[in-house]
């Protein structure tokens, strides 16, 4: 699996002052499981060390500008971007980690300064080579390393990265519809966790109630599961989630086993518990009982389990 990343993310010295911005998560553990393709528009453009860029609103549009001579640089740095962004066609990631509040990989909250040099800065731009990206890969998982540090958006992110791998997977293979209809069941609950409307907006696509053939209703299937994915989940969805898991085998447990289970359940949604004290006890009962259905659902194994992103209790709170 491959990841593109701000260089700078790396320990790569690319930064305008020769310095850089490494990033121990990213660095120490994702590097693990992914292989990284670095990315540093700047780099492109000028030296190491350079004069630093920002966003600069003019006359009601924005432009990128160098801050010591104020040089308008936003035509090379936006077809540096453009390059950039259709070398990443090429590349086939499944993700994109970027620089936080940066002119150029920002993907929000960078900030804009003011023509005039007694003008309030404001933090709403988004970084020139984030913008291209983000246009042009409307689905591709992206983040900024700073968001990161939430571990609920940490979750959300990699559970969106192994879906969206695992899908581009699953087409290559040539599927059948039967094929279709075992993919799409076995993330119900994941795209429940995120949004059950669209869900059920995917298994109208694989019901083919007007008999498309195959290519047509994966090409439908495509575009659906990849927005369902880039959904971000909450709290209540997963809760809910938890719940019907829960009803495969309530009648099957005996009351004090009932009322442990729903009792976790209601810790983890105050926040008492994380997530992965739920799921242990729910992989517990699947495999007592032998529940098939369940032990092919991917929310319950979206990732490696020694990323321990489910481990974290703040990321409920």
């Amino acid at each position: 699996m491959k990841l593109g990343i701000s260089s700078c993310l790396l320990g790569t010295t690319c930064r305008y002052d020769g310095g850089h911005s490494r990033d121990k998560f990213i660095v120490n553990e994702l590097s693990n499981y992914f292989d990284f393709e670095a990315f540093c528009p700047e780099r492109l453009v000028f030296p190491t060390p350079r004069p630093a860029i920002r966003l600069v609103r003019s006359n009601g549009e924005v432009t990128v500008r160098t801050s010591n001579d104020d040089e308008d640089v936003t035509n090379t740095i936006t077809e540096i971007s453009k390059e950039l962004v259709k070398k990443i066609e090429d590349n086939q990631l499944c993700g994109f980690i970027l620089k936080s509040k940066s002119p150029t990989c920002g993907m929000e909250r960078v900030k804009i300064y003011p023509d005039k040099k007694n003008g309030q800065s404001e933090n709403v731009g988004v970084g020139v080579f984030a913008k291209e990206l983000k246009e042009r890969f409307p689905y591709l998982p992206i983040e900024e390393e700073g968001r990161l540090g939430d571990p609920w958006l940490r979750e959300n992110f990699l559970m969106q990265i192994f879906a969206y791998r695992h899908l581009f997977e699953f087409l290559k293979s040539k599927p059948s519809f039967k094929d279709l209809v075992d993919f799409h069941t076995s993330y119900k609950y994941l795209i429940y966790s995120k949004s059950q409307s669209s869900y059920k907006e995917l298994g109208n696509i694989v019901a083919n109630h007007e008999k498309k053939d195959i290519e047509e209703v994966l090409s439908l299937y495509k575009v659906a599961f990849l927005e369902a994915i880039s959904k971000k989940g909450s709290i209540s969805k997963t809760y809910n989630v938890l719940l019907h898991i829960y009803g495969y085998f309530k009648k099957v447990i005996s009351k004090e086993e009932k009322d442990d289970i729903l009792e976790t359940l209601e810790d983890f949604k105050k926040g008492i518990v994380p997530l992965i004290a739920v799921i242990k006890i729910i992989k517990l009962y699947t495999n007592k009982f032998d529940i098939e259905y369940l032990k092919t659902q991917v929310f319950i194994n979206p990732y490696p389990k020694e990323l321990a992103l489910r481990s974290k209790v703040e990321a409920y709170k």
